[in-house]
């Protein structure tokens, strides 16, 4: 599995990651939209963490530019 998650795509994947898991945590804690927050939070973390993203694999984008793909 190639990674196609570039450095900026992941930070920015991290940081929101860390914010959706405040607010399912903490704000909004036992209700549906927490466990939402949660579930969405953790989808960012895991692929910022990888550097692979099934839904950009679908779609055919990356954001990772490495000399083999230039």
């Amino acid at each position: 599995m190639k990674t196609n998650v570039g450095r900026l795509d992941r930070g920015i994947r991290l940081l929101s990651a860390s914010v959706l898991f405040y607010l399912g945590l903490f704000l909004y804690s036992g209700s549906a939209l927490g466990i939402g927050l949660v579930v969405a939070g953790s989808v960012l973390l895991v692929t910022g963490l990888v550097g692979f993203c099934g839904l950009y694999r679908l779609l055919g984008l990356h954001t990772n530019h490495t000399r083999e793909q230039i």
